[in-house]
C-alpha cells in the first residue's frame, strides 16, 4: 500500500503586540460609534475623551476655521482650554494643517523654529503636537489637534493610523450632523419666505409658554392675515403673489424688536410673538406695522401693489399654562378684525364664549340655532325688497354667537348640514308668517346653503316636503317663482360643479332661485355661472369698500353690473356703509345694496 506524502503543518506567525493594540482600539471605537442614547455632540465629545485616553494626550481639540478659529469640541485634562474658545486664525497652532490639508506631527515644539515661542509652549507648557485635517463633506475648515506636555518621539505607525481613523470618523459624524441639521431646518422653515413655518412656531410657542412662569415675563401673540390676498393671486398670478409674500415677510422681520419673532402660520397668515408685551402693547405695535404696510406698496414685476392686513392679538401671562386657549383667542380676535371691515387690529373681548366641539354639538341637539336678518334694499327707490338670513347660536347663558365664530368648526365636524336645516326651516316659517300678515308676495328671503346640506338627500327631501306644505297652507297664491333664494359661495369646497347642479336641481324645479355670493373674489366665479342658473350676483364686499379709492376697482364693479344686466341677472352690492357709496353704486347700475348703511343684522 502506497502512502501519500503529507504536507507539514503551516507555521502561523505570532501576531505582533501592536496588531492587538490596533484591534482593541477599533473595537472600542466601534462600540462607541453604535452606542445608543447619545446625541451627536455627546458622541463626538466621548470620541475625543477616548482618543485622549488611548493616546495619553493632555489636550484634544476639534476646531473650525472661519473668520476666526473656534474650538468646537475639547477634551482637556489640564483645564486650560475651554470649549468654544475663539482665536485669531493666524495665531492658531494648526493653521498650517488647515491650509495644506496635510497631517503634521511635531515631537518637540520647543525645538521647532516656527513654534518655539508659541503661547501653547510658553504659557501652557505643551510639547508634543499632532494635527490632522478633518474632511466634512466638501468642507475643509476643520482640524483635529492632539497635544501633550510630555516630550516624546513622533507617534508610531499604529498611533498615526488611529489618529487618521478618528479624524475620518469625526468628519463623517460632523457631516451627518450637518445633514440632519439641514433637514431639520428645512422641515421647520417655510421655503418661500425663509421664516419659521407653522410646525416650528408651534414648537417655539410651547417653549415660550414653559419659560414664562420661570422668567416672570409674559408675551403677546398677534395673528396677521393679508386682506384679500386671494385677489392678488387671481389677478396677477401666483408668481407675483409669491413676490408679495416674500416682500411682506422681509418687512415684518425688519419691523420687529430684538427678541421678538415672526413665523408664516399658513397661506397669507403670519404669527408674531412679542416678548414682555401686554395685549394693549401688541395692538400698538401691530397698528404701527399696519400703517407702514398700508403706506408703502410692495414693488413687484408687474408694478406696485398696495396691501393692508387684519390682525388679532392676545396675551400670555405668567399665570397662564396652556398655549392652545391663547391661539383660539388670537384666532377669534382676527375674525373680529375681518368682520369689522378688515384693515383692523382687534383683541379678544374678555367675555368671549369658549366654543368647542361639545358645546356646538349640544347647541344643535337643543335646537339653539337662531336666525338674524339683514335687509337688502333697492338702490334706486330705497325700498327693502329682500333680506338675508344669518345663522346665530344662542349660548346657555343667553348670549348669541355669530356664524364666523363657529362655521369653520361646524364644517370640519360635518355639522353645517344640521345648522342649514334649522336656519332654512326658520326662514320658511317666517316667510309664511309674513305672507299671512299681508307682506308683498315678491319679497325674497336669501339663505346660505352649504354643499354638506345639498349632499344629504334626506335633508333635501325634508326641505322640499316642508316647502310644499308651507306653500299649500299659505293663504297667498304663489306663481312658479318662490320667495326663497339659495346663496352659494365659491369659497365653499365644491368637489364637482356638475354634482352641485344635480343637487340643486330639485330646488330649481320647485321654483327656488340661486344667488352667487362674494362674486368677484376669485376666477372660478364665472365657472359657477356657466354651470348654474344664477338669478342674483352678490358683489364681493371688498370691491365695494375700495371702489371709491381705486378707479380700477370701480371699473370692475361697474363691469360686473353691466355683465349681470346683459345676462338677465340682478346685482346685490355687499358692505354698503354710507350714502355716497350707495349713490355711486346706483349710478353704476347696481340693483340692490346690503350693509350697515341700510341696517345691521337683527335677531328674529
Amino acid at each position: 500500500m502506497t502512502m501519500l506524502p503529507v504536507d507539514p503543518p503551516e507555521t502561523v506567525a505570532p501576531r505582533a503586540p501592536q496588531d492587538d493594540t490596533h484591534v482593541d482600539r477599533l473595537n472600542a471605537l466601534w462600540k462607541l460609534s453604535v452606542q445608543h442614547g447619545l446625541s451627536d455632540s455627546e458622541r463626538i465629545r466621548a470620541m475625543l475623551d477616548m482618543a485622549a485616553e488611548v493616546l495619553d494626550m493632555d489636550l484634544v481639540l476639534l476646531g473650525e476655521f472661519a473668520e476666526h478659529y473656534t474650538a468646537r469640541y475639547v477634551s482637556d485634562r489640564l483645564g486650560v482650554f475651554p470649549e468654544g474658545s475663539v482665536q485669531m486664525v493666524e495665531t492658531v497652532l494648526c493653521h498650517g494643517v488647515q491650509l495644506t490639508r496635510e497631517p503634521s506631527h511635531i515631537a518637540d515644539l520647543r525645538a521647532h523654529p516656527l513654534y518655539a515661542d508659541h503661547p501653547v509652549v510658553g504659557k501652557l507648557g505643551l510639547r508634543t503636537y499632532s494635527g490632522l485635517p478633518v474632511a466634512v463633506g466638501d468642507d475643509a475648515r476643520w482640524v483635529l489637534a492632539f497635544l501633550r506636555r510630555r516630550c516624546e518621539s513622533p507617534p508610531d505607525a499604529v498611533d498615526v493610523a488611529y489618529m487618521g481613523l478618528i479624524a475620518d470618523w469625526l468628519g463623517n459624524a460632523l457631516h451627518q450632523s450637518a445633514q440632519k441639521d439641514l433637514l431639520q431646518r428645512i422641515a421647520l422653515t417655510d421655503p418661500l419666505t425663509g421664516l419659521s413655518n407653522r410646525r416650528a412656531a408651534e414648537e417655539r410657542l410651547q417653549k415660550e409658554g414653559a419659560r414664562t412662569p420661570r422668567d416672570g415675563h409674559g408675551f403677546a401673540l398677534a395673528l396677521v392675515d393679508l386682506d384679500h390676498f386671494k385677489m392678488v393671486n387671481d389677478r396677477y398670478g401666483h408668481a407675483v403673489g409669491d413676490e408679495v409674500l416674500k416682500a411682506v415677510a422681509r418687512r415684518f422681520e425688519s419691523g420687529l424688536r430684538e427678541g421678538d419673532w415672526v413665523a408664516r402660520w399658513g397661506g397669507e397668515e403670519f404669527l408674531f410673538v412679542l416678548h414682555g408685551s401686554t395685549a394693549e402693547d401688541a395692538i400698538g405695535i401691530m397698528e404701527r406695522l399696519a400703517g407702514e404696510v398700508r403706506s408703502t406698496p410692495i414693488q413687484t414685476g408687474v408694478g406696485a401693489i398696495s396691501l393692508s392686513f387684519s390682525a388679532g392679538v392676545a396675551a400670555f401671562g405668567t399665570h397662564d399654562s396652556e398655549i392652545l386657549p391663547m391661539l383660539e383667542q388670537v384666532d377669534h380676535a382676527l375674525y373680529r378684525a375681518k368682520a369689522d371691515g378688515r384693515d383692523q387690529v382687534r383683541m379678544t373681548a374678555p367675555t368671549r364664549i369658549p366654543w368647542n366641539t361639545a358645546l356646538l354639538r349640544q347647541a344643535l341637539v337643543e335646537n339653539r340655532v337662531r336666525q338674524a336678518s339683514q335687509a337688502i334694499v333697492e338702490l334706486q327707490g330705497g325700498q327693502t325688497i329682500a333680506d338675508e338670513a344669518l345663522a346665530r347660536i344662542e349660548s346657555t347663558t343667553g348670549e348669541f354667537v355669530e356664524a364666523k365664530d363657529f362655521v369653520d368648526m361646524a364644517e370640519g365636524l360635518g355639522l353645517m348640514a344640521e345648522i342649514d336645516r334649522q336656519v332654512i326651516r326658520n326662514v320658511m316659517q317666517r316667510c309664511v308668517l309674513r305672507m299671512e300678515q299681508g307682506g308683498a308676495t315678491d319679497f325674497a328671503h336669501f339663505v346660505n346653503v352649504s354643499p354638506q346640506f345639498l349632499a344629504r338627500r334626506d335633508l333635501v327631501d325634508e326641505m322640499l316636503e316642508n316647502a310644499l306644505s308651507y306653500c299649500q297652507t299659505c293663504s297667498v297664491m304663489l306663481g312658479p317663482v318662490k320667495p326663497i333664494v339659495l346663496e352659494l359661495t365659491e369659497r365653499q369646497h365644491i368637489v364637482s360643479l356638475e354634482k352641485l347642479r344635480a343637487d340643486l336641481q330639485p330646488f330649481i324645479d320647485f321654483g327656488f332661485r340661486l344667488a352667487l355670493d362674494d362674486f368677484g373674489s376669485g376666477y372660478s366665479s364665472y365657472l359657477y355661472l356657466a354651470h348654474l342658473p344664477v338669478s342674483f350676483l352678490k358683489i364681493e364686499g371688498w370691491l365695494v369698500s375700495h371702489m371709491r379709492q381705486d378707479r380700477k376697482v370701480a371699473g370692475i364693479v361697474e363691469s360686473l353690473a353691466n355683465f349681470a344686466r346683459k345676462e338677465g341677472m340682478r346685482t346685490v352690492a355687499e358692505h354698503v356703509e354710507d350714502a355716497e357709496t350707495a349713490r355711486i353704486l346706483a349710478d353704476m347700475g347696481v340693483d340692490y345694496g346690503q350693509g350697515w348703511y341700510f341696517g345691521r343684522p337683527q335677531l328674529m
